[in-house]
């Protein structure tokens, strides 16, 4: 193997576990009170779709304050627990009052009174925007672009909710979940197990019922890994589709928001309640023609019947070591999709995982564009530490310098290699061209090749236990069990969608729907049918945990000798991931 490539492997296995992966210092979860009972006025609001929800509105059955005072008292019940919402809107109440006056008086937008929580790095006014960092506390620039557009739909944002820390682009070993102002967010089927990030209080805001949907953000697979983690549905939008303004960045070549919702109704209504061409965002202008405000009418349970389907394997994820645990799940995807009438391709030749040079593009682009974000949204005075916000990169990595004991006890590795680069330069250009071209140019000639609608592949495995070890982080030297897929469309900037697809002692596997740049409707049509044939989502139990394996049902070392060559391979891996 060429040293160009090594790295280029190397960078690219840093850029997966930075992303989605890692571990955190936390007290472990005790139990809630009753956490399972999710009726208002009678009403199941876990099983009950947005649509369904407005129609019990528009009968009288239910109000948006009635709505979200169930959220608000739930958040309070279980935010000690699970770690989840951030910051509560302090006029969430009188939205709901407006909503319901509203609706009295005819009017009928598609979110109006629905109760949803963001991501804490997405602009709102009126709550601050932190990305999860003291360095941000208390920083109230107004909307977002894609936050107007929500609530112009009538959506009531009542809070933000945790993430990793900076989209968990600081630090290696780092924490998916953990942020300085959040603390550690868990996940409510298994306590104690990693609800993967970084959108992962988004996740678990979807899943534990603490709105009717979500909002998060992925650079690379901080949507998707979440969404399957928690068992919820998660769409990660072609680029464009959604405005990145008013966003805190990791990259604009490769950021976006999008929806995640239990249900793939939910996330369809909030997906085309948020599009719009945006002139703080060029790439918001491609939209014309391939955008749609209202997704719902692509919801077709025969959307399978006649569709090309292939089945990606390859590089997501270990066949010798993972593939017994979660070979069976996608078996049953495949068995699903064929009982719905697609033709399944299941081929060696189906390989997306070729994705080298990502993460050094991230690097220079996260330089440039953060510091872009600082200065055009964030001023004053940080009222935490009396300094003015930080305004670059350098001057970030001196506040967590400075403030240990408000942002450890993690490092700052990936923002040092980030701020050691030049940005946004030529070499930066020349790297960036190497990476996301070639992987749209795979992608369409695979489809094109087998003549397929979509591509499937396992979205997540079952979720690893959060390890309270800041030196190692939750897949410290067991990263060989890692399940994913999400690089192909993050670094393409095509479309995906995950929906649950299966358990492994009681944790959430999803399956990703992966298709060409527009490709939202073809398979938001194809996760439905798959969801309501399938109806494999059941709600949280929120069990304290299930043991300590990091991989149920993966082999264990069995002799000291054996034990002695996994610790060698894992110190070995730990040291080249660096080079």
């Amino acid at each position: 193997m060429s040293s160009r490539l090594r790295r280029s492997l190397v960078l690219t296995t840093l850029l997966a576990l930075v992303l989605v992966v890692s571990g955190a210092a936390a007290p472990p979860p005790g139990p809630v009170g009753n956490p399972t009972n999710t009726k208002v006025a009678g009403i199941d609001v876990d099983a009950t779709t947005i649509p369904e929800l407005q129609e019990l509105m528009d009968s009288h059955r239910m109000s948006s304050v009635r709505l979200t005072n169930f959220y608000l008292r739930r958040i309070r019940q279980l935010n000690p627990t699970l770690n989840t919402v951030i910051t509560v809107s302090p006029t969430a109440l009188a939205d709901a009052r407006a909503a319901d006056r509203a609706r009295r008086n005819g009017d009928d937008r598609p979110l109006l009174g629905v109760p949803i929580i963001v991501k804490d790095n997405i602009n709102t006014t009126g709550m601050p925007t932190t990305a999860g960092s003291w360095a941000l506390a208390g920083s109230t620039p107004d909307d977002a672009f894609i936050a107007e557009q929500l609530k112009a739909a009538g959506a009531i944002i009542i809070g933000k909710a945790n993430l990793s820390e900076w989209a968990n682009f600081r630090s290696f070993p780092s924490s998916s979940g953990w942020s300085g102002i959040g603390g550690q967010t868990n996940m409510p089927y298994v306590l104690d197990r990693n609800p993967c990030g970084s959108s992962s209080g988004s996740g678990v805001v979807a899943a534990a019922d603490l709105a009717v949907a979500a909002v998060g953000t992925e650079t690379d697979g901080s949507i998707v890994c979440p969404s399957g983690a928690n068992g919820v549905v998660g769409i990660k939008p072609t680029l464009g589709l959604w405005s990145r303004a008013g966003v805190v960045p990791i990259s604009a070549d490769q950021d976006t928001a999008g929806p995640m919702a239990r249900n793939v109704t939910d996330a369809a209504v909030l997906l085309g309640a948020a599009t719009g061409v945006d002139p703080d965002d060029g790439a918001t202008a491609a939209q014309a023609g391939n955008a749609f405000t209202d997704y719902t009418q692509f919801l077709d349970d025969e959307a399978l019947d006649g569709a090309r389907i292939g089945v990606w394997r390859a590089g997501t994820y270990n066949p010798s070591l993972v593939g017994p645990v979660v070979e069976p799940i996608l078996d049953d995807v495949i068995d699903a999709l064929e009982s719905e009438g697609a033709t399944v391709i299941d081929g060696t030749d189906i390989d997306l995982s070729a994705t080298a040079g990502e993460f050094p593009a991230l690097l220079c682009e996260f330089k440039t564009d953060i510091a872009t974000y600082l200065q055009t949204y964030v001023d004053g005075t940080n009222p935490v530490t009396g300094q003015p916000y930080p305004q670059t990169l350098a001057e970030l990595i001196e506040f967590n310098e400075d403030h240990p004991e408000l942002e450890g006890p993690w490092n700052n590795l990936v923002f040092e290699l980030a701020e050691a680069t030049n940005g946004r330069d030529e070499d930066c250009a020349e790297i960036r061209a190497g990476v996301t071209p070639p992987v749209q140019r795979a992608i369409d000639e695979l489809m094109a090749t087998h003549d397929l609608d979509a591509i499937v592949a396992l979205t997540n495995g079952p979720a690893w236990p959060t390890n309270d070890d800041p030196d190692e982080g939750d897949l410290d030297g067991h990263f060989e069990y890692f399940v994913g897929s999400s690089s192909a469309a993050a670094v393409s900037g095509y479309a995906d969608i995950t929906v649950p697809a299966g358990y492994v002692e009681g944790l959430p596997m999803g399956i990703t729907f992966i298709g060409g740049r527009w490709s939202e409707p073809e398979l938001l049509g194809f996760a439905y049918d798959y969801e309501q044939a399938t109806q494999v989502r059941v709600p949280p139990q929120f069990i304290p945990t299930i043991g300590d394996d990091l991989f149920p049902g993966a082999p264990n070392p069995t002799d000291q000798a054996q034990a002695q060559r996994q610790a060698t391979q894992i110190k070995r891996a730990r040291v080249v991931r660096f080079r």
